[in-house]
């Protein structure tokens, strides 16, 4: 099943079903409240007299919830290769020992054809090409081959960067902060776990999906979610060991191989400008496309 938030020039954001190219508006606040109720219980409620995606008087998609927390793993191996090469080094031993994670901000959400604010302090804007899990129940010290069954669904995740902040701050040794919070995508749909069952790729949380990045109609990036190094049934065992994950808590992969302009330019740029139009399109999940913004 495909979950979204929609909205018309009539109505405010709600949740929806979708099906068909079509949305089902769902009698529910809020996406956490249909993720509560359960995906099958929630389309049960689905309103019969649906409305046209892309063709109705001002339908549009909104990111599809705003995350209770929100962290970021860094689980693909490629990409994590290529970053160090990037800054000189190698792999540190440690990323091989637990898949690692930070918190960014769940405040700063932009979904589907928002325009993307670019910061006045960068002039290294990147994008990053990543998947995500929503977390559809609570839980605790879950184990990886558990893991699967606290996942509600997945979504295209795109982390924005400011690469020269970012590079600065790591300097410090705690981690990325102002490099990264000030804006994150999600969206444009919730895919259930049930309908990615086809795609699974024989370890919990990964699914054989295909992940693309464009700017401006260009490929830039191409990996598969099932190139990842930690599995989410990994990452997920870690993120809840002696802390209870909940209901709306949203995790992503980390950046695929390929998958932002670090890698591809060694770190040089040319970054992300104003008036560029960046695409993330996930298999079986849809694209996630942005406009980038005036300084």
């Amino acid at each position: 099943m495909r979950f979204a938030i929609f909205s018309t020039p009539h109505s405010a954001p709600q949740p929806a079903l979708v099906k068909d190219g079509r949305i089902h508006p769902l009698p529910f606040p809020d996406m956490r409240a249909v993720i509560e109720a359960g995906a099958e219980t929630a389309a049960r409620q689905a309103v019969d007299s649906p409305l046209l995606l892309g063709e109705g008087p001002g339908v549009r998609l909104h990111a599809p919830l705003k995350p209770t927390t929100l962290r970021d793993a860094y689980a693909f191996e490629q990409h994590v290769k290529t970053a160090n090469q990037n800054r000189g080094r190698g792999v540190p031993a440690e990323w091989y020992q637990f898949p690692v994670f930070y918190f960014t901000n769940p405040n700063s959400i932009f979904g589907p054809d928002d325009e993307i604010p670019y910061p006045h302090y960068t002039q290294a804007l990147d994008y990053e090409l990543e998947i995500a899990v929503v977390i559809g129940k609570a839980g605790m010290n879950i184990k990886p081959e558990n893991a699967a069954e606290y996942i509600f669904g997945c979504t295209i995740f795109n982390d924005w960067s400011a690469r020269d902040v970012q590079r600065t701050e790591m300097k410090v040794g705690l981690g990325p902060a102002k490099g990264k919070d000030f804006a994150s995508s999600l969206g444009p749909v919730i895919v259930t776990r049930e309908a990615l069952a086809h795609k699974t790729a024989d370890r919990p949380g990964v699914y054989d999906l295909t992940m693309t990045a464009r700017v401006n109609g260009v490929e830039m990036s191409r990996g598969n979610l099932k190139d990842i190094f930690w599995s989410f049934g990994e990452i997920i065992a870690r993120a809840s060991d002696n802390v209870e994950l909940q209901v709306g808590d949203v995790i992503g992969s980390g950046t695929v191989g390929t998958g932002c302009l670090l890698e591809l330019t060694k770190a040089q740029g040319p970054w992300l400008k104003h008036g560029d139009i960046v695409e993330l399109e996930i298999e079986e999940i849809g694209v996630l496309k942005n406009t980038v913004g005036g300084k």
